[in-house]
């Protein structure tokens, strides 16, 4: 018994190292949060890549929900505003589903992605762990929309009024078709963040931060000019097709990353 205890000892990770702890492991009291130099340096730093490409990416998401939010509040209708918020609050319910799928990814995928070797073992084991990412996200964007096709039925929990109820249901097809392609979107994104192909992502949501609420402004004045018809409908639509757009990209950026791979073994093979 004593043996086998030392065994265990000698495999697990010690309590003092950093990566064991994390570099805020025994720094959570407010004291210590007011004094950063006695934060692990050196293990701080491995995370600075990351800082800024997820916080581009996190103020990116929120600006096309604030955008949307602000042409619901003052250029809708009462009726498209409550609409809206009944819409927008299911919506956040569902939303957060397929963000495991972006999260494992950033998990898996590293551990095929770093290898040193660059063989084509290597190379399939990580096209076939993208596919099958991907066919996980087409598995939770079919149980998004079957969701989506209960909120005719969840909405009459939120009002009985007849007019916002068929708002709400004007807004389903743009929220199917948002949902329906957001699994491969959080199955690609995890897939991008766990081949660090971080700058792309960075680019890409700062451009996303002024184009998608620019779109929603330009509806926005559409509406308020008169040339344009704009209801909850129209914007869900509008945001739907921004979800298509992102979740095309980050596939599209993906399949050229596994071009690169193979022909990286191609030429190692011909040396």
């Amino acid at each position: 018994i004593s043996n086998d205890n030392k065994q265990n000892k000698a495999i697990r990770p010690s309590p003092t190292h950093p990566k064991t702890r994390g570099f805020l492991a025994g720094q959570t009291t407010l004291r210590n949060f007011l004094h950063l130099s006695k934060i692990d340096v050196p293990t701080a730093k491995e995370f600075l890549p990351f800082v800024i490409p997820v916080t581009t990416t996190s103020i990116g998401r929120i600006s096309g929900y604030i955008a949307m939010s602000h042409v619901a509040s003052s250029t809708l209708g009462t009726f498209d505003m409550a609409a809206h918020q009944i819409i927008f609050s299911i919506f956040c319910c569902l939303t957060p589903i397929p963000d495991a799928l972006s999260q494992v990814a950033q998990s898996f995928v590293p551990g095929v992605y770093e290898l040193k070797n660059k063989t084509e073992e290597r190379a399939r084991a990580l096209k076939k762990t993208i596919g099958n990412f991907r066919k996980c996200g087409v598995g939770f964007g079919a149980f998004l929309v079957g969701l989506v096709s209960l909120i005719p039925v969840l909405s009459r929990y939120f009002t009985n009024d007849v007019e916002v109820l068929a708002r709400v249901n004007g807004a389903i097809p743009g929220v199917g078709l948002f949902l329906l392609v957001n699994g491969l979107m959080c199955a690609g994104e995890g897939t991008l963040l766990g081949q660090k192909d971080l700058t792309f992502l960075r680019n890409m949501y700062a451009i996303f931060f002024f184009t998608v609420p620019a779109y929603m402004l330009r509806l926005k004045h559409r509406a308020l000019t008169g040339v344009q018809t704009v209801g909850i409908g129209t914007m869900w639509a509008a945001f739907s097709g921004y979800n298509v757009i992102r979740t095309s990209i980050w596939h599209l950026r993906l399949a050229q990353l596994q071009r690169r791979t193979d022909q990286s073994v191609v030429e190692q093979d011909s040396l």
